[in-house]
Order: C-alpha cells, then structure tokens, then sequence
C-alpha cells in the first residue's frame, strides 16, 4: 500500500506536475497565441497601411499620368502651333523676297528704260541742236536764194524786148556770152546755197 500511495502520490504529483506543466505550456501556448494573433494584427495594419499607401500612389501615378498626357497634348498642341508659325514665317519671307525680286526686276526694266529714255532724249536733243543750227543755215541760205533769184528777175525785168531778141537770136546774140556768164555766175550762186544734210 505504501508502495501504491507512493506510486499514487508519484502518479498524481506526475500528474499535478503534467498538470502545472500542461498549465506552463498552456499559459506559453496562449502568450504565444497572443504575441502571433497582436503581430499577425500589426502585420495586417502594416498590410492595410501599405495597401493604403499603395493606393494612393497608384491614385498619384495616375493623376500624373493624365497630368503628363495632358502635358504632352499641351507640348504636340504648342510644337503644331510653332511648325505652323515657322512655316507661315517662311511662307511670308517667300513672298517678301518673291515679291522684291519682282520690285528689283521692275526697278531694273524701268531703269534700263530711263537710261534708254535719257539716251534717246539726249540723242534727241543732240539732233534737235543740229536741226536747228541746220534749219538756220537753211534759212540764211534760202534768204539769199531768195535775193539772188530777186536780181536774176530784176534783171530779167530791166531788160527791154529788143535786149532780149539780141540775147536769144542765135545769129545776132551780141551779149550772148555776157548773158551766158551771167547766169553762170547765178548758178555758181544757187549751187553754194544749196543746203546740204
């Protein structure tokens, strides 16, 4: 009996100890369930955090990305507006260096043609000149054609009919030759008013 006590006081101190130990094991087992159960808790806030984080970051990259796209419709808009104004630019300075070409082409033609004007108006004035001093010369020589043809009738006049019947009558013709150098020295005189172009 003894012996059973004792085994039964062995049995039960066993069992109080399996016991208080199950009680350790259980108590670690539960502060153990407490730590995992307060990280798996900090680790799903940390999770919730971060998703929330993540969020908001996909939330900010995409207002950035409609921002740049936004931007970039802004920079193609501001590109076509500038290719346009360089080419209007360019169109512009075309028609302004087209447009002079034709002004220095005119300028060139309405040049030559005063110089040709000018040349034609001093050639002109030139003959103008010489047409003057000309027609004066004709003029002093037609006076004097007019005086010599004057004496030649004068002449004529003065002469009587039978003067005239011994000038022309081949057989008589007393003054013949002074008739004769008469009217040559007429002609020598008519001949040295003769204008000459």
């Amino acid at each position: 009996m003894r012996l059973l006590r004792l085994s039964s006081i062995a049995a039960l101190a066993l069992m109080i100890s399996s016991a208080a130990q199950a009680d350790q094991e259980s108590d670690r087992l539960r502060e153990a369930l407490r730590s995992a159960t307060a990280q798996a808790r900090a680790a799903e806030d940390q999770r919730a955090a971060v998703q929330a984080k993540l969020t908001a970051a996909e939330q900010e990259r995409d207002r950035l990305r409609k921002q740049n796209e936004a931007y970039r419709a802004q920079v193609k808009e501001a590109e076509q507006a500038y290719r346009q104004a360089v080419k209007d630019f360019n169109e512009r300075i075309a028609e302004r260096d087209e447009s002079l070409e034709k002004w220095k082409a005119a300028y060139g033609e309405a040049a030559g043609v005063a110089r040709t004007k000018d040349a034609e108006r001093s050639k002109f004035e030139g003959e103008a000149t010489t047409w003057k001093a000309s027609t004066k010369a004709c003029e002093a020589k037609n006076v004097r054609l007019v005086k010599i043809a004057d004496d030649v009738v004068k002449q004529y006049e003065r002469m009587d009919p039978l003067e005239k019947v011994m000038h022309h009558d081949p057989v008589i013709g007393f003054k013949r030759v002074e008739h004769q150098n008469a009217a040559q020295d007429f002609r020598d005189q008519i001949i040295e008013q003769r204008a000459k172009p």
